[in-house]
């Protein structure tokens, strides 16, 4: 920005110069962050729509935890999104991956805690439930039948579930991961 001031016959000049600050982020860690969370969010959104699809087709309730989940996990890839174009115009502060790293991980905090009631809980937990009724079948059902289908697709919830824990245990592990690297990257810029 410019500006000329005139008195007489003087002419004077000034000129303000903008620093932009840019910090070294390390690619491939950034990267890794942003592929295992895109995984993450992306298993959990699909997981919760799939069972909220069987509780309506089974005539249950829908448990809160279900779309808070999903919710969650979508303002998770909003929040990457934001990131990579905040990447594209060289204007990834470190601010903003620490606050946005933090507020996200209390939310993931939350939805692992109860995944882990529902999964590990005192009384009719799931895990109790698919140790008692799929993985300790016995026998288990073979052949082409209605038993051996009921079976399977227990199974494969019982398998969704552990993926669910799983996967949002490495989320808000990830998290912590990113707002670590947020901070070294403006210690290391400062």
């Amino acid at each position: 920005m410019a500006s000329t001031v005139t008195s007489g016959s003087l002419v004077y000049e000034r000129r303000v110069v903008e620093r932009v600050h840019k910090y070294h982020w390390p690619a491939v860690q950034l990267n890794v962050w942003i592929l295992v969370m895109l995984i993450a969010s992306c298993l959990i959104i699909g997981v919760f729509s799939t069972f909220i699809q069987i509780q309506q087709v089974l005539l249950l309730p829908i448990p809160w935890y279900f779309p808070y989940y999903i919710t969650v996990s979508a303002l998770t890839v909003s929040f990457i999104l934001l990131l990579l174009w905040l990447i594209f115009q060289r204007r990834l502060l470190p601010s903003i991956v620490m606050i946005g790293g933090f507020i996200l991980f209390v939310l993931w905090l939350v939805g692992l805690i109860v995944i882990s009631i529902q999964l590990w809980g005192p009384e009719g937990s799931v895990s109790s439930n698919c140790n008692l009724f799929v993985f300790g079948a016995n026998p288990l059902p073979k052949g082409q039948n209605l038993e051996t289908l009921a079976w399977l697709q227990q199974r494969g919830i019982c398998q969704s579930w552990q993926a669910v824990f799983a996967f949002g245990l490495v989320g808000a592990i990830f998290l912590l991961w990113i707002m670590v690297m947020a901070y070294q990257v403006f210690a290391d810029d400062a």
